[in-house]
Protein backbone atom coordinates (compact mmCIF):
# COMPACT_ATOMS: atom_id res chain seq x y z
CA UNK A 1 0.00 0.00 0.00
CA UNK A 2 1.71 3.50 -1.01
CA UNK A 3 0.00 7.20 -0.70
CA UNK A 4 -1.46 7.11 -3.98
CA UNK A 5 -3.86 3.81 -3.61
CA UNK A 6 -7.07 4.62 -4.43
CA UNK A 7 -9.00 4.05 -0.98
CA UNK A 8 -12.45 2.20 -0.87
CA UNK A 9 -14.98 4.19 0.49
CA UNK A 10 -18.07 4.21 2.41
CA UNK A 11 -20.64 6.08 4.82
CA UNK A 12 -20.54 6.25 8.39
CA UNK A 13 -23.20 8.00 10.02
CA UNK A 14 -23.34 10.57 7.19
CA UNK A 15 -19.27 11.27 6.57
CA UNK A 16 -17.24 9.49 3.98
CA UNK A 17 -15.26 7.21 5.51
CA UNK A 18 -11.94 5.73 3.85
CA UNK A 19 -10.17 2.48 3.85
CA UNK A 20 -8.17 0.06 2.49
CA UNK A 21 -9.01 -3.80 1.88
CA UNK A 22 -6.77 -5.79 0.32
CA UNK A 23 -6.79 -9.98 -0.16
CA UNK A 24 -9.35 -12.52 0.96
CA UNK A 25 -9.13 -15.09 3.81
CA UNK A 26 -9.50 -14.41 7.55
CA UNK A 27 -9.98 -10.57 8.11
CA UNK A 28 -6.48 -8.72 10.20
CA UNK A 29 -8.86 -5.33 11.02
CA UNK A 30 -5.66 -2.49 11.59
CA UNK A 31 -6.61 0.26 13.81
CA UNK A 32 -4.25 3.51 13.94
CA UNK A 33 -4.10 5.91 15.96
CA UNK A 34 -3.34 9.66 16.07
CA UNK A 35 -1.73 11.59 13.98
CA UNK A 36 -1.34 8.64 11.86
CA UNK A 37 -3.27 7.10 9.17
CA UNK A 38 -4.04 3.47 7.70
CA UNK A 39 -0.05 4.31 5.69
CA UNK A 40 1.02 3.17 9.48
CA UNK A 41 0.18 -0.36 8.01
CA UNK A 42 1.23 -0.29 5.04
CA UNK A 43 3.82 -2.95 5.51
CA UNK A 44 0.90 -5.56 6.74
CA UNK A 45 -0.84 -4.08 3.82
CA UNK A 46 1.39 -5.91 1.72
CA UNK A 47 2.66 -8.52 3.58
CA UNK A 48 -0.68 -10.26 4.98
CA UNK A 49 -2.25 -10.69 1.78
CA UNK A 50 0.39 -12.44 0.39
CA UNK A 51 0.07 -14.59 3.62
CA UNK A 52 -3.68 -15.49 2.74
CA UNK A 53 -5.44 -12.91 4.53
CA UNK A 54 -7.84 -9.89 3.82
CA UNK A 55 -5.98 -6.94 5.51
CA UNK A 56 -8.75 -4.26 6.19
CA UNK A 57 -7.38 -0.99 7.20
CA UNK A 58 -10.11 2.15 7.83
CA UNK A 59 -9.32 5.73 8.29
CA UNK A 60 -11.19 7.65 11.31
CA UNK A 61 -12.99 10.14 10.69
CA UNK A 62 -11.05 13.54 10.42
CA UNK A 63 -8.09 11.14 9.68
CA UNK A 64 -6.36 10.24 6.57
CA UNK A 65 -8.35 9.41 3.55
CA UNK A 66 -11.99 10.25 5.47
CA UNK A 67 -13.75 13.18 5.83
CA UNK A 68 -12.46 15.87 7.90
CA UNK A 69 -15.23 17.83 9.02
CA UNK A 70 -15.37 21.06 11.82
CA UNK A 71 -15.41 20.97 15.04
CA UNK A 72 -18.80 21.96 14.74
CA UNK A 73 -20.44 19.57 12.92
CA UNK A 74 -18.84 16.22 14.50
CA UNK A 75 -18.26 16.05 18.13
CA UNK A 76 -14.83 14.11 18.13
CA UNK A 77 -14.94 12.46 21.11
CA UNK A 78 -14.15 8.58 21.63
CA UNK A 79 -17.80 7.44 22.19
CA UNK A 80 -18.61 8.51 18.66
CA UNK A 81 -15.71 7.19 17.26
CA UNK A 82 -16.09 3.76 18.87
CA UNK A 83 -19.90 4.35 16.94
CA UNK A 84 -18.25 4.46 13.63
CA UNK A 85 -16.25 1.80 14.05
CA UNK A 86 -18.96 0.02 15.28
CA UNK A 87 -21.37 0.99 12.10
CA UNK A 88 -18.23 0.02 10.03
CA UNK A 89 -17.37 -3.28 11.03
CA UNK A 90 -21.03 -3.95 10.60
CA UNK A 91 -21.11 -2.78 6.89
CA UNK A 92 -17.37 -3.72 5.73
CA UNK A 93 -16.97 -6.91 7.82
CA UNK A 94 -20.39 -7.78 9.35
CA UNK A 95 -19.56 -11.59 10.49
CA UNK A 96 -17.41 -14.45 11.53
CA UNK A 97 -14.00 -13.96 13.51
CA UNK A 98 -11.61 -11.18 13.03
CA UNK A 99 -8.20 -10.52 13.95
CA UNK A 100 -7.53 -6.97 15.27
CA UNK A 101 -4.14 -5.13 14.94
CA UNK A 102 -4.38 -1.92 16.81
CA UNK A 103 -2.19 1.20 17.50
CA UNK A 104 -2.28 4.00 19.98
CA UNK A 105 -5.85 5.28 20.29
CA UNK A 106 -6.90 2.80 17.91
CA UNK A 107 -6.98 0.04 20.83
CA UNK A 108 -9.32 2.58 23.06
CA UNK A 109 -11.54 2.27 19.45
CA UNK A 110 -11.24 -0.86 18.29
CA UNK A 111 -11.26 -2.67 21.85
CA UNK A 112 -14.51 -0.95 22.77
CA UNK A 113 -15.98 -2.28 20.22
CA UNK A 114 -14.28 -5.92 20.73
CA UNK A 115 -15.88 -6.14 24.28
CA UNK A 116 -19.14 -4.98 23.11
CA UNK A 117 -18.95 -7.64 20.84
CA UNK A 118 -16.36 -10.90 22.29
CA UNK A 119 -17.42 -13.63 20.08
CA UNK A 120 -16.30 -11.43 16.93
CA UNK A 121 -12.66 -11.71 18.35
CA UNK A 122 -10.08 -13.96 17.45
CA UNK A 123 -7.14 -12.70 18.44
CA UNK A 124 -5.47 -9.54 19.40
CA UNK A 125 -2.27 -7.87 18.06
CA UNK A 126 -1.19 -4.92 20.72
CA UNK A 127 1.26 -2.28 19.29
CA UNK A 128 1.76 0.81 21.67
CA UNK A 129 -1.78 1.45 22.55
CA UNK A 130 -3.91 1.80 25.57
CA UNK A 131 -7.60 0.85 26.22
CA UNK A 132 -7.46 2.15 30.00
CA UNK A 133 -7.43 5.33 31.78
CA UNK A 134 -3.48 6.21 32.47
CA UNK A 135 -2.29 3.93 35.45
CA UNK A 136 -2.74 5.71 39.01
CA UNK A 137 -0.09 8.17 39.75
CA UNK A 138 0.75 8.90 35.92
CA UNK A 139 0.80 12.07 34.05
CA UNK A 140 0.23 12.82 30.37
CA UNK A 141 3.77 13.50 28.98
CA UNK A 142 4.50 17.03 28.82
CA UNK A 143 4.25 17.35 25.15
CA UNK A 144 0.82 16.33 24.90
CA UNK A 145 0.30 18.47 27.89
CA UNK A 146 1.58 21.00 26.39
CA UNK A 147 -0.75 20.29 22.70
CA UNK A 148 -3.85 21.20 25.11
CA UNK A 149 -2.76 24.87 26.00
CA UNK A 150 -4.09 27.34 23.87
CA UNK A 151 -0.68 28.01 22.27
CA UNK A 152 -0.48 24.44 21.45
CA UNK A 153 -3.17 23.96 20.04
CA UNK A 154 -2.84 27.12 17.40
CA UNK A 155 0.59 25.47 17.01
CA UNK A 156 -0.97 22.27 16.05
CA UNK A 157 -3.24 23.78 13.64
CA UNK A 158 -1.24 26.23 11.77
CA UNK A 159 2.16 24.63 11.96
CA UNK A 160 0.68 20.99 11.51
CA UNK A 161 3.47 20.72 15.29
CA UNK A 162 1.53 17.39 16.28
CA UNK A 163 2.17 15.37 13.11
CA UNK A 164 5.04 16.49 12.19
CA UNK A 165 6.85 15.76 15.94
CA UNK A 166 5.68 12.40 15.36
CA UNK A 167 7.53 11.80 12.49
CA UNK A 168 10.92 12.91 14.08
CA UNK A 169 10.05 11.48 17.57
CA UNK A 170 8.01 8.91 16.99
CA UNK A 171 10.81 6.67 15.23
CA UNK A 172 14.07 6.18 16.51
CA UNK A 173 15.14 5.80 13.09
CA UNK A 174 15.06 8.94 10.71
CA UNK A 175 12.17 8.35 8.51
CA UNK A 176 12.57 8.81 4.71
CA UNK A 177 11.05 12.37 3.42
CA UNK A 178 8.97 10.53 1.36
CA UNK A 179 7.84 8.40 4.09
CA UNK A 180 7.52 11.78 6.02
CA UNK A 181 5.63 13.54 3.62
CA UNK A 182 2.97 10.95 3.01
CA UNK A 183 2.16 10.29 6.49
CA UNK A 184 1.87 14.38 6.54
CA UNK A 185 -0.01 15.09 3.32
CA UNK A 186 -3.64 14.47 5.02
CA UNK A 187 -2.91 17.16 7.43
CA UNK A 188 -1.96 19.89 4.65
CA UNK A 189 -3.82 22.98 6.04
CA UNK A 190 -5.20 23.79 9.41
CA UNK A 191 -8.73 22.95 8.37
CA UNK A 192 -7.83 19.55 8.12
CA UNK A 193 -5.85 18.98 11.53
CA UNK A 194 -8.75 19.84 13.56
CA UNK A 195 -9.21 15.68 14.50
CA UNK A 196 -5.37 15.61 15.20
CA UNK A 197 -5.95 18.41 17.77
CA UNK A 198 -9.09 17.00 19.24
CA UNK A 199 -8.07 13.33 19.49
CA UNK A 200 -5.01 15.15 22.27
CA UNK A 201 -7.65 16.72 23.65
CA UNK A 202 -10.28 13.73 24.12
CA UNK A 203 -7.40 11.56 25.91
CA UNK A 204 -8.95 11.70 29.69
CA UNK A 205 -6.47 12.26 32.64
CA UNK A 206 -9.47 12.42 35.50
CA UNK A 207 -12.53 11.04 36.43
CA UNK A 208 -14.71 13.55 35.36
CA UNK A 209 -13.13 13.77 30.98
CA UNK A 210 -16.07 12.89 28.94
CA UNK A 211 -13.99 9.54 27.43
CA UNK A 212 -13.29 8.72 30.92
CA UNK A 213 -16.04 6.27 31.93
CA UNK A 214 -16.18 4.51 28.81
CA UNK A 215 -12.41 3.59 29.19
CA UNK A 216 -12.75 2.29 32.11
CA UNK A 217 -15.84 -0.05 31.24
CA UNK A 218 -13.86 -1.01 28.55
CA UNK A 219 -10.97 -1.87 30.70
CA UNK A 220 -13.11 -3.95 33.29
CA UNK A 221 -14.21 -6.40 30.58
CA UNK A 222 -10.42 -6.84 28.80
CA UNK A 223 -9.90 -10.34 30.43
CA UNK A 224 -12.48 -11.78 28.66
CA UNK A 225 -9.74 -11.99 25.80
CA UNK A 226 -7.30 -13.89 28.32
CA UNK A 227 -8.61 -17.10 26.51
CA UNK A 228 -7.30 -15.68 23.05
CA UNK A 229 -4.16 -15.68 21.73
CA UNK A 230 -2.68 -11.81 21.95
CA UNK A 231 0.55 -10.87 20.55
CA UNK A 232 2.48 -7.46 22.38
CA UNK A 233 5.17 -5.92 20.21
CA UNK A 234 6.25 -2.49 22.23
CA UNK A 235 8.92 0.00 21.00
CA UNK A 236 10.51 0.76 24.40
CA UNK A 237 11.82 4.25 23.31
CA UNK A 238 8.12 5.48 23.45
CA UNK A 239 7.71 8.13 26.20
CA UNK A 240 3.97 8.27 26.03
CA UNK A 241 3.05 4.87 26.19
CA UNK A 242 5.97 3.74 27.82
CA UNK A 243 7.03 0.39 30.20
CA UNK A 244 4.30 1.51 32.49
CA UNK A 245 1.67 0.94 29.58
CA UNK A 246 3.19 -2.42 28.85
CA UNK A 247 3.65 -3.68 32.43
CA UNK A 248 -0.47 -2.85 32.28
CA UNK A 249 -1.04 -5.02 29.25
CA UNK A 250 0.84 -7.82 31.12
CA UNK A 251 -1.12 -7.90 33.70
CA UNK A 252 -4.34 -7.56 31.66
CA UNK A 253 -2.81 -10.84 29.67
CA UNK A 254 -0.37 -12.86 31.63
CA UNK A 255 -0.31 -15.80 28.94
CA UNK A 256 0.51 -12.53 26.29
CA UNK A 257 3.43 -13.19 24.05
CA UNK A 258 5.39 -9.97 24.17
CA UNK A 259 8.09 -8.99 22.26
CA UNK A 260 9.95 -5.73 23.29
CA UNK A 261 12.14 -3.56 20.40
CA UNK A 262 14.91 -1.69 22.83
CA UNK A 263 15.61 0.62 19.76
CA UNK A 264 11.93 1.28 18.33
CA UNK A 265 9.62 4.29 19.52
CA UNK A 266 6.21 4.99 19.50
CA UNK A 267 5.94 4.27 15.51
CA UNK A 268 7.14 0.67 16.17
CA UNK A 269 6.17 -0.65 13.14
CA UNK A 270 8.51 1.93 11.42
CA UNK A 271 11.35 1.40 13.68
CA UNK A 272 10.89 -2.64 13.46
CA UNK A 273 9.28 -3.16 10.55
CA UNK A 274 10.56 -6.82 8.66
CA UNK A 275 10.59 -8.12 12.94
CA UNK A 276 7.25 -7.21 13.04
CA UNK A 277 5.65 -8.48 10.33
CA UNK A 278 7.20 -11.80 10.38
CA UNK A 279 6.13 -11.98 14.16
CA UNK A 280 2.26 -11.00 13.15
CA UNK A 281 2.38 -13.52 9.74
CA UNK A 282 3.79 -16.11 11.66
CA UNK A 283 1.53 -15.21 15.05
CA UNK A 284 -1.24 -15.87 12.60
CA UNK A 285 -0.41 -19.34 11.27
CA UNK A 286 0.11 -20.84 14.22
CA UNK A 287 -2.97 -19.48 16.67
CA UNK A 288 -6.48 -20.78 16.50
CA UNK A 289 -8.83 -19.14 14.08
CA UNK A 290 -12.10 -19.10 15.58
CA UNK A 291 -12.84 -17.94 19.52
CA UNK A 292 -14.82 -19.99 21.72
CA UNK A 293 -18.28 -18.68 22.67
CA UNK A 294 -18.12 -15.93 24.67
CA UNK A 295 -21.24 -14.36 26.71
CA UNK A 296 -21.63 -10.83 26.62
Amino acid sequence: MVSGTTPHRTTVNGFDYAYVDEGSGHPVVLVHGNPSWSYYFRSLLDRLPAAGYRAVAPDHIGMGRSAKPARTSYPHTLTRRVADFSEFMAGVVPTGPVTLVVHDWGGAIALTWAVAHPERVARLVLLNTAAFPLPAGKRLPLPLRATRTPVGALAVLYLNAFAFGATVFGVRHRMPGQVRRDYLAPYDRPSRRVAVLEFVRDIPVGTGDPAYALLRQTAQRLTVFRDRPVLICWGMRDFVLDADILQRWQEIFPDAEVHEFADAGHYVLEDATTPIGNLVVDFLRRTVLSPPATSR
